[in-house]
């Protein structure tokens, strides 16, 4: 790994450990800096602002994780099971204390500088290789075409409804084990395909037949 590279990873670790601990107001540049090591203007020439570091720390561990997890949306495989060990990953790691909190301020800081749009922006792009799984399996007639990127958010909601919404709004303080983040991917996926299924022939009542060809 290249020395700015270097660099940049021990920015985002030292920020992200601070951010966590303190909170976006309470950490300044300074202390990322004395904890980095280096300078504000090293900090400034990786980040052109704090709320910019704030969103991609906050934002690195996960695409970290999606980098392997996004492995499971093979296209050669069926798509529900395809599905499920996506979804099931994806829970495991969203449902962890750690994302839990992370989760909670990103979404509390939000409202500051586009901060929210920043992070919008992030989950967007990791997106789109869930759409461009589901569009491949659209165009190959395994799920109805339509809308790709869309139908990926409507994933996303699945995914997040059963288990997720409950533990970011501490109705439930114990994380799920793998054996319920499966079920609960396995479900979410059955609802996503139930409203993605390809369209099939309506069958014409008999009687109704309006065919001259003696075959029909």
């Amino acid at each position: 790994m290249k020395k700015s590279a270097l660099k940049r990873r021990a920015i985002l670790d030292a920020a992200y450990r601070l951010f966590r601990a303190q909170g976006f107001d309470k950490t300044s540049i300074a202390e990322i800096t004395a904890l980095a090591g280096g300078s504000k203007a090293t900090i400034y020439s990786h980040f052109r602002s704090k709320e910019v570091l704030f969103v991609e720390c906050m934002m690195a561990a996960v695409e970290d994780y999606m980098s392997s997890t996004l492995k499971h949306l093979d296209t050669s495989v069926d798509p529900r099971v395809a599905l499920e060990h996506f979804g099931t990953s994806v829970l495991n790691f969203l449902c962890s204390p750690e994302r839990l909190e992370v989760r909670r301020l990103m979404i509390a800081e939000a409202a500051r500088s586009g901060t929210g749009k920043l992070f919008f922006d992030k989950i967007a792009a990791l997106r789109t290789h869930v759409s461009a799984f589901l569009s491949a399996c659209m165009q190959s007639g395994k799920l109805r075409r339509d809308d790709p990127d869309l139908a990926a958010s409507h994933l996303g909601a699945l995914l997040e409804a059963e288990i997720l919404e409950p533990l970011l709004l501490r109705v439930r303080e114990a994380s799920p084990d793998e054996k319920e983040t499966a079920l609960a991917a396995s479900r979410a996926v059955a609802a996503f395909l139930r409203a993605y299924a390809p369209a099939r022939l309506t069958p014409v009542p008999h009687g109704q037949l309006n065919c001259t060809n003696r075959f029909c």
